[in-house]
């Protein structure tokens, strides 16, 4: 929006080609479904500028929330329960010099007031629950109606949604987008396409004060507590001045049905050196995030007739050097200058969009994930196949043994309880935490600022209740209570016996595990009522 804006008045003050008018009276409108610009904003995050350096070439003077030295210290270890093992030779896709340790939602927060004095409206609060169509274009999105109670009943507050209408609409709705889903599937944008996977990143930032780390060191680990079927590891970033985050990240095509990257990274903070860096500081907040890492030949069709995908909705993110938000700011600016070529000549067919694509493959977004489109894939087998594919994957350029290499939706590596644990039943371990050093996930939630309606209808639909009181009871041990890093889903004991799920949708903190890992495929996340769910400020 805000590249466009600026092309727009450049067009405006005499270029050629300019659009209709002389570029003034062009509506660019950002909706949002937070309470803010920046209060769903959650990542790592270690920023790569490559992209923010080419919106703003003077980003630097107009002091944004990044620390004032960049990355300078990048650390590897291999985690053992109580000892680490520091990797001598840091791989150069780990190398973040130069880079800045970032909080999105602080970014994002600073970089919205730059947007609104360029011109382009921007209406927090307002959740785009359905697109509008015409002729098989899209012309627009409905926002979601407020004021509806839980039986559905118009309350006295209530608000209709609205329809906005739009010559282009551009879709940015994070990872695992509900627009997006339905767009995909109705206009078939991933035919031919392997099926995007996922991660599910889970952070914690502390105040620790006298913090033994400096603003800008970059701590990755593996292995432990990790399985050795587990894709994934944890991170060490200090954003501020005795401000740190603690996070891990954990791939959802998981065969363990209770697999719970929340307790994984409660585990992580009891190891003895990670528990030093937090001794004597306090959580200050919480979030949690899917991570769309299924890689080059997981993207579908960024575009269609009057709709174009931009960011994690359309899966860029380079999953090798845990990273995504250039990628999204690029694709963005490449959508902005495809947007103007159709404004020019008032066609807004899928032929003239199609050269987002277009540009997109002629850009660094291509030179930076074709390299390692089959990184994540590699990694099927467990950790160590997995480091031996990706050594074979650089040494070819990416290939590696297939490439494609093969890859199927995360839910469908999930084993049944049985089957993972050897033939026999068992029950989910129960976890304790001291309050202190380890949450539960309420407290987290908790610290996370998640706040929704009460008297909603759920945001969370379940297609049929029976499936997951009696059918996945029996097969998987209802593993939505242990990957969901909320406690959204919660399954209680009825008197007589058996058990049913009761729903705690105010805790949701969005990051839709839900709606990609449920075996069975009834459960959809859509958005809540404007402005529900996190209220994130330094994630």
């Amino acid at each position: 929006a805000y590249h466009l804006a600026g092309l727009a008045r450049g067009a405006g003050s005499g270029e050629s080609g300019s659009p209709p008018g002389d570029g003034s009276d062009l509506s660019i409108m950002v909706i949002e479904k937070g309470r803010e610009v920046g209060a769903h904003g959650v990542s790592g995050a270690v920023l790569n500028p490559r992209a923010l350096d080419e919106l703003i070439p003077d980003w630097r003077e107009r002091t944004p929330p990044l620390p004032r030295q960049p990355v300078h210290d990048d650390r590897l270890y291999f985690m053992t329960k109580s000892g680490k093992i520091k990797c001598p030779i840091l791989p150069s896709f780990l190398n973040n010099h130069g880079y800045y340790v970032v909080s999105l939602s602080r970014f994002l927060r600073w970089f919205s007031p730059l947007v609104e004095e360029a011109g382009v409206d921007v209406f927090p609060e307002f959740p785009a629950v359905e697109l509008l169509y015409r002729d098989g274009a899209v012309i627009g999105v409905r926002t979601g109606e407020k004021g509806v109670g839980k039986d559905g009943e118009r309350k006295a507050n209530y608000e209709p949604g609205i329809d906005i209408l739009a010559k282009v609409t551009v879709l940015g709705e994070g990872p695992r987008g509900t627009l997006t889903k339905t767009l995909i599937r109705k206009m078939g944008l991933d035919e031919g396409k392997n099926p995007q996977t996922y991660t599910l990143g889970v952070k914690e930032v502390w105040e620790v004060p006298d913090c033994r780390l400096r603003p800008g060191d970059v701590i990755h680990t593996l292995l432990w507590p990790l399985k050795k079927e587990d894709f994934g590891g944890g991170f060490i970033y200090v954003t501020d001045e005795n401000l740190l985050s603690v996070g891990m990240v954990v791939g959802l095509g998981n065969p363990d049905p209770y697999m719970n990257t929340h307790a994984r990274l409660q585990q992580f903070k009891t190891h003895p050196f990670v528990a030093s860096l937090l001794e004597g500081g306090q959580i200050v907040e919480y979030g949690a995030k899917t991570i769309p890492e299924g890689g080059y030949y997981a993207i579908p069709r960024p575009y269609g007739p009057g709709v174009l995908l931009v960011g994690d909705s359309a899966g860029f993110l380079d999953s090798r050097s845990l990273k995504g938000i250039h990628l999204a700011m690029k694709s963005g600016m490449l959508a902005a200058e495809t947007i103007l070529d159709a404004l020019r000549k008032d066609d807004f067919s899928e032929e003239t969009l199609g050269q987002y694509h277009s540009r997109i493959e002629e850009s660094w977004i291509r030179d930076e994930l074709y390299p390692v489109r089959n990184f994540h894939q590699g990694f099927d087998d467990g950790l160590w196949k997995g480091i031996l594919r990706m050594g074979l994957q650089m040494v070819t350029g990416g290939r590696g043994l297939r490439d494609p290499a093969p890859s199927r939706p995360d839910f469908s590596r999930m084993e049944k309880v049985r089957d993972y644990y050897g033939g026999a039943w068992r029950e989910r371990e129960e976890v304790r935490y001291d309050g202190k050093l380890t949450f539960d996930k309420v407290t987290d939630v908790f610290h996370s600022g998640t706040r929704h309606e009460e008297d909603q209808p759920p945001h969370l639909k379940i297609s049929d209740y029976d499936v997951c009181n009696g059918r996945c009871v029996e097969e998987y041990g209802n593993p939505c209570e242990s990957f969901c890093p909320a406690n959204v889903y919660e399954m209680e004991e009825e008197e007589g016996g058996g058990r049913h799920l009761k729903l705690n949708p105010t805790n949701c903190v969005h990051c839709k595990t839900c709606d990609i890992l449920d075996p069975y495929e009834i459960i959809t996340w859509v958005p809540p009522e404007g402005g529900g769910g996190p209220n994130h400020q330094r994630t």
